[in-house]
């Protein structure tokens, strides 16, 4: 089996999703899609924080609680799928490529709640979050990079100025036709970090930023505390 990495770029309620693999250190892209993350695609259940802010208390936490367990269950599932088509393809998938937020550490719930910005902050961490906890579950290292980090962090890693590795991503996409999206690019450049990324089978790795585990998340979002 080829190794190949995924890259995932989170939006409220659905993400870009790109599997790539390297020929002779060549990222070659062997899918691409926007994947929901909730059953029900609309505003009420895709920004999961501003509907809860218009719930009555005791309500606000399960209701969160369900959209992060669904989101989950569904990015499980998309990659479960991913994996099984590419392997009738002959090729493995062995490691994930995230992109974060600038944002600093989310406070509580009520904390949110009473912010306009960490609402919808935390809308968009709900999802990354689902992501990082399907890529676990399914066994894949998950290289987590801040967007606005994504240029320079590359350009050092390939040793090679940040034009010239974006001019790589959009040419990625001729060969696909389009839509060639900024979210399939940043996807896609994710994944192949990912690709190259060090570490064991089952290391966690996070790079272009500082090593946080999953304290970044609230109390509320964390699994199994």
């Amino acid at each position: 089996m080829k190794p190949a990495a995924l890259g995932f770029r989170v939006h409220s309620g659905w993400t870009a999703l790109v599997a790539l693999t390297l020929k002779e250190g060549t990222p070659s892209i062997l899918a691409r899609e926007r994947a929901r993350l909730v059953r029900t695609f609309t505003y009420e259940y895709r920004q999961p924080y501003h509907t809860a802010a218009r719930m009555r208390v005791r309500d606000r936490r399960a209701f969160i609680k369900r959209i992060e367990a669904e989101a989950s269950r569904l990015a499980f599932r998309t990659i479960r799928r991913l994996r099984t088509a590419l392997e009738k393809e002959g090729y493995s998938l062995t490691r994930s490529g995230l992109l974060l937020a600038s944002g600093r550490p989310l406070p509580e719930l009520e904390g949110i709640l009473a912010s306009h910005s960490l609402i919808h902050t935390a809308d968009g961490e709900l999802f990354r979050k689902a992501i990082f906890d399907a890529t676990a579950r399914c066994g894949l290292p998950c290289t987590r990079i801040k967007e606005r980090e994504l240029p320079d962090f590359a350009a050092r890693s390939f040793g090679r100025k940040s034009r010239d590795v974006w001019r790589r991503i959009q040419g990625l996409g001729q060969a696909l036709g389009p839509p060639w999206s900024q979210d399939e690019k940043c996807a896609s450049l994710v994944a192949w970090l990912a690709a190259v990324a060090p570490g064991s089978p089952r290391s966690s790795t996070r790079v272009g930023t500082r090593e946080k585990s999953l304290q970044q998340w609230p109390r509320h979002l964390r699994r199994g505390r």
